[in-house]
């Protein structure tokens, strides 16, 4: 069983823990992952997670541009592996490379299948303020997360939960159940189950305007979306600023402004930590700020913001961040 011939095809964080845990027990051939993507301030071609990783295991690397090239396909049946494993790799695999090795191809998926098929199941999840999530090890088919299933796992999605915490526990448990799951699987002692028509949902990829605050939503959709989204995009709002500005030019805005010619800029306030406390107010209303926190009023009950931070500035406590930027209640978050 350990003579298994393996490729493994996965590029993200999540992918790591299963390429490490296949390694240490079988024979992997190659390690498939996405092209080095431009990064940093200086948009330098840095390699993802999982081609790092497979350097230091000593793997060699295939990086194709897309899937479905002929010549990769060709390189990858020259391998003539049994298995392929694949686990958050990017990219839809055509009938010619699931067809190809003698065990077809199996995935691990960071969701309890039909539930949340797609790109983020662990932030939407977290978003609709789901209580339990797992992952799934299912067999691969042309649509996207539909194949049917070999074994899940379950796991609470716990209060102080945020995408990063889950990210790696769901990560952690995927290898687990993955190098549980291979031997029965090849052996044939596995019934496969496939997915029910009931409870099917998409988990849409993340964009930056999905962290944007809607004050008029209830506190505790805010707070869930505020923990699906750390770090990236994050939960941010918006605070009218004209701080910092010259004399002069303020002098100016304020001229155009009285014409109404002028929008008055806005600052972004990324929130990174909060709780939710029984007040009310208008939506987006800042009700109290002191160094306990930051009230502000939702569509139901309100936020208290404890730590945050301003557009180009450090992530600070609520204490700290008035110290520098006072807020007084009436004010609103847009």
């Amino acid at each position: 069983m350990n003579e298994l011939k393996i490729i493994f095809m996965g590029s993200a964080e999540l992918s790591c823990p299963s390429l490490a845990a296949l390694a240490a027990k079988y024979s992997v051939v190659a390690v498939v992952t996405q092209p080095d993507r431009p990064r940093g301030r200086e948009l330098r071609l840095l390699p993802l997670p999982v081609k790092v990783l497979a350097g230091q295991l000593g793997l060699p690397v295939l990086q194709p541009a897309r899937a479905r090239d002929e010549k990769f396909i060709a390189e990858l049946r020259a391998l003539n592996p049994d298995l392929i494993v694949v686990v958050a790799y990017g990219q839809i695999l055509p009938r010619a490379i699931l067809d190809l090795p003698r065990y077809r191809c199996l995935n691990v998926h960071a969701s309890l299948l039909p539930q949340y098929r797609g790109a983020a199941p662990i932030q939407r999840a977290i978003a609709n303020g789901e209580t339990e999530t797992g992952v799934t090890v299912m067999q691969v088919e042309p649509a996207l997360d539909t194949g049917p299933i070999i074994a899940q796992r379950r796991t609470p999605i716990q209060a102080r939960d945020d995408s990063v915490t889950l990210h790696e526990r769901l990560a952690r448990l995927g290898a687990e159940l993955l190098v549980q799951s291979i031997p029965d699987y090849v052996g044939g002692k596995m019934q496969l189950q496939p997915q029910p028509a009931e409870g099917v949902s998409y988990a849409s990829k993340i964009k930056k305007e999905d962290g944007r605050i809607d004050w008029n939503l209830p506190a505790q959709t805010i707070l869930n979306r505020l923990r699906a989204f750390t770090p990236w995009p994050g939960a941010f709002t918006f605070l009218p600023d004209l701080a910092g500005r010259a004399s002069a030019q303020a002098e100016t805005e304020t001229s155009e402004r009285l014409a109404g010619t002028l929008t008055p800029p806005k600052q972004l306030l990324k929130i990174w930590k909060a709780e939710v406390i029984e007040k009310s107010g208008g939506a987006g209303e800042i009700l109290s700020a002191d160094k306990t926190g930051i009230v502000v009023a939702c569509g139901q009950n309100a936020l208290r913001i404890l730590k945050l931070q301003r557009e180009g500035g450090k992530r600070l406590t609520a204490g700290q961040f008035l110290a520098g930027h006072p807020l007084k209640a009436g004010q609103k978050f847009d």
